[in-house]
């Protein structure tokens, strides 16, 4: 704990900061909440695009066979560009809103190439997609997991050492400055005791 000043000023800065630490204090543990809440949306979300894109997956396993015997690969049907995100903004973090992906597929000869193409672009485009936004709220998650580590350290800081050290401080400052105006009442009193009287002058 840094020394302190035994003075009325100093009384008045403590009492100030106490008064301040007290006052923030449940805006943090307000913001403390709503980034809990907006982690665990976002899980949801994330859970849910898993899912599905475990599924999107599953579905494809049944164009393996098809991608075996023709000249056609995957990489060939789709060329995948990018991630389009926009910024968003979760109990005071930026966070990037996914938008969707950029994406060309390729032009087929419908002449060289099988009639399954069609729709395998068509596959393989949802679950990029799926894949990019489940990219984009595993970011959004560890965007606002970093925020509420921020948060609830600012949190235990006021609680467990600015209030209490504060009150400390008061608590101490009030007792010193209490014994000295004790000890000036004393002193006063003893030097007037000290003080010799005016001899009455008689006529």
């Amino acid at each position: 704990m840094a020394k302190i000043k035994h003075t009325k000023n100093e009384l008045k800065a403590q009492t100030d900061a106490l008064k301040r630490f007290q006052r923030f204090l449940p805006m943090l543990q307000l913001k403390k909440q709503q980034l809990q809440a907006e982690i665990a949306a976002i899980s949801a979300k994330l859970a849910d695009v898993q899912e599905r894109e475990a599924a999107a997956r599953q579905r494809l396993e049944s164009w393996v066979a098809l991608y075996a015997d023709s000249d056609v690969s995957p990489e060939q049907l789709v060329a995948f560009e990018g991630i389009k995100t926009t910024q968003g903004n979760i109990a005071g973090v930026a966070i990037p809103i996914y938008e969707g992906i950029a994406a060309t597929p390729a032009t087929l000869d419908p002449y060289r190439t099988p009639a399954w193409t069609d729709d395998a672009q068509d596959m393989l485009a949802a679950l990029a997609a799926l894949r990019a936004e489940g990219e984009v709220l595993e970011r959004q998650r560890e965007l606002v997991r970093e925020e509420l580590y921020t948060t609830g350290q600012r949190v235990n800081l006021f609680e467990k050492v600015k209030i209490p050290e504060c009150k400390e401080n008061i608590r101490v400052i009030r007792i010193f400055i209490g014994d000295e105006q004790t000890a000036a009442v004393v002193r006063g009193k003893i030097a007037k005791g000290r003080t010799p009287k005016k001899e009455e002058v008689t006529e």
